[in-house]
């Protein structure tokens, strides 16, 4: 048999491909949108790529199954268990082959039955890996987002993102009932799960990529939870706010993500444009180091640093209804970028910026900006004066710790909440340490508030300068 993982450090995300080396056929688990891996590998071990599936309708990427299938001519086998409303809607693509519980799957002498594990979400499968050339039993379990090393996925997406009301103590309950019959597993089998560290589908999943059965019996908090209803308690308490493209992700993959031509580059456009787009409401996005844009940047244009947490953060704030144009200072950053957005969904970038615009827009008679950004200790002066103070962190962090006068706005609901804050009065924006409030005070200037200002070193350094905070 021939186990190859792939892991998306920036979505930390991993898929898999099982082949059966003797007949040269290989199936393909939880595919993302980027099929160059897959087909390299195929290409490269000499495997034809016969079977597609995923263990669920994701949430926080676009899926890559429908355009693997595509791509290769595969079976497409997806969950067609649970309720009808979260049932792929593309049963008609050619190859497509409804999957139900002890569905399996047979790829040369290897098979793979379908296990439905609902809880993460009501459609789930998990998949018990048997090597047929070596054993009759199972030697693992491809666990998606059900069981994580440390961790289980978290129950509350159906109504945190997808807006199901009242879903998350339903789904909890499924979720304890699955992982009964996970206890039930010899403690042998490998357990292969769709994400690691990073991932905002569990709240505390381990960085190790692999585990077994038994050390999570073991080792893993929600195993060692007998009673259902302490289970439905823990789980759900302290699940951090999802980014707001999951609700949009879980409505792309059930209604059947476009199939894309590779990952199409946009074009670079040239400097002159740049003030012409923003005149026309562009969303233009600003790829540079926070503290470049700090210095100087184009006024309307919204930054959202290429780092680690540049999906999370653009899937947060940007507009799926929208053209995008990116501004970058590097061809690295741009590739990064592009990549991330189309992970994402984000697939209306229409053009791109070399940061010498920058200084073109200046020097053309433009304007740059500086980021406006002022102490803890001023900070706490304009709000006894009047300034309107709101908080782009999580919930969580608010209960740990806040300014009493401050308004929670978590960052993935500022776009659709703008309009609670005054245009008319100054405003004063903080996160924890800066990078969040950063972006959400470009978001409020690129969309007309004007008196919008950053707090250096955000609540952290509201704490470190012995300000007045409260907590609950």
């Amino acid at each position: 048999m021939l186990f190859r993982r792939f892991y998306d450090e920036p979505l930390a995300q991993a898929s898999y491909l099982i082949g059966c080396q003797a007949t040269g056929e290989a199936l393909v688990i939880d595919a993302n949108r980027d099929l160059v891996p897959y087909l390299a590998v195929a290409v490269q071990e000499g495997m034809r790529i016969v079977a597609v599936t995923e263990t669920h309708i994701h949430a926080d990427y676009v899926s890559g199954s429908r355009a693997l299938a595509v791509a290769t001519g595969a079976r497409l086998c997806l969950s067609d268990d649970g309720p009808e409303e979260w049932r792929y809607r593309f049963k008609e693509d050619r190859g497509f082959e409804p999957l139900h519980h002890g569905d399996r799957i047979t790829i040369g002498k290897i098979i793979v039955e379908a296990v439905h594990t609902p809880g993460h979400t009501p459609e789930h499968m998990s998949f018990l890996v048997t090597d047929g050339a070596a054993s009759k039993d199972p030697m693992g379990i491809v666990s998606g987002d059900f069981v994580f090393v440390g961790d289980v996925g978290r129950p509350d997406l159906l109504e945190k993102a997808a807006r199901v009301e009242g879903a998350s103590q339903g789904s909890a309950r499924d979720l304890f009932r699955s992982l009964q019959w996970f206890k039930t597993l010899p403690d042998h089998l490998q357990v292969w799960p769709g994400h690691g560290a990073g991932s905002a589908c569990g709240k505390g999943i381990g960085s190790v990529p692999s585990s077994t059965v038994g050390y999570e019996k073991r080792t893993n908090w929600a195993l060692g939870i007998d009673e259902e209803s302490a289970f439905v308690k823990q789980v759900l308490f302290g699940q951090p706010e999802p980014p707001a493209y999951f609700g949009i992700m879980k409505q792309v993959n059930r209604a059947g993500p476009r199939v894309l031509d590779g990952l199409p580059m946009p074009p670079v456009l040239q400097s002159g444009r740049l003030p012409e787009l923003l005149r026309a409401g562009a969303t233009i996005v600003d790829l540079r180091l926070g503290t470049k844009f700090a210095e100087a940047h184009v006024p309307g244009t919204i930054t959202i640093p290429f780092n680690r947490g540049f999906a999370t953060y653009a899937g947060s704030v940007l507009p799926y209804d929208q053209d995008l144009y990116l501004l970058a200072d590097s061809e690295e950053s741009l590739a990064g970028a592009v990549r991330s957005l189309l992970m994402i969904g984000l697939d209306r970038i229409l053009g791109s910026f070399g940061a010498e615009s920058i200084a073109t827009e200046s020097s053309a008679g433009g304007t740059t900006h500086q980021l406006p950004m002022v102490s803890a200790e001023e900070a706490c002066r304009r709000v006894d004066q009047g300034a309107v103070f709101v908080d782009v962190r999580g919930e969580s962090e608010w209960r740990a710790g806040h300014v009493e006068a401050a308004k929670l706005i978590p960052l993935p609901e500022l776009r659709a909440r703008m309009e609670e804050i005054p245009r008319d009065r100054s405003v004063l924006v903080h996160c924890q340490t800066g990078a969040r409030s950063a972006i959400a005070v470009s978001l409020l200037r690129a969309n007309g508030w004007s008196d919008v200002t950053d707090l250096t070193g955000g609540f952290a350094a509201w704490s470190a300068a012995g300000l007045p905070a409260r907590t609950g």
